[in-house]
């Protein structure tokens, strides 16, 4: 986890990577989103709550000792949800 320090002192959370996992997790609302029709109401409704909580809870979880473990569990459960990875282009994957 990258550290700097700030004028409060040392921080663990790096803005980019924040930004990062914050445009992650909105990819699989905007995917969840594009597949309402498939899904009831109550199945979207949830699993948009959950990406709500992440989001909402984001700088908090990225700042933790073990934020890229934990990130990367996260986007793999939404992922299972969402099927995103099935629906990226091959020729943009990092």
């Amino acid at each position: 986890m990258a550290r700097f320090v700030s004028p409060a002192g040392i921080s663990k959370v790096s803005v980019p990577l924040t930004d990062f996992y914050r445009q992650e997790f909105l990819k699989h609302r905007q995917c969840l989103a594009a597949q309402k029709e498939y899904f009831s109401e109550g199945a979207i409704s949830t699993a948009d709550e959950a990406l709500s909580k992440v989001l909402g809870e984001l700088d908090r979880l990225c700042a933790q000792d073990d934020a890229d473990q934990l990130m990367s569990g996260l986007l793999k459960k939404f992922n299972a949800v969402t099927g995103l990875s099935g629906w990226l282009d091959p020729t943009q994957r990092h």
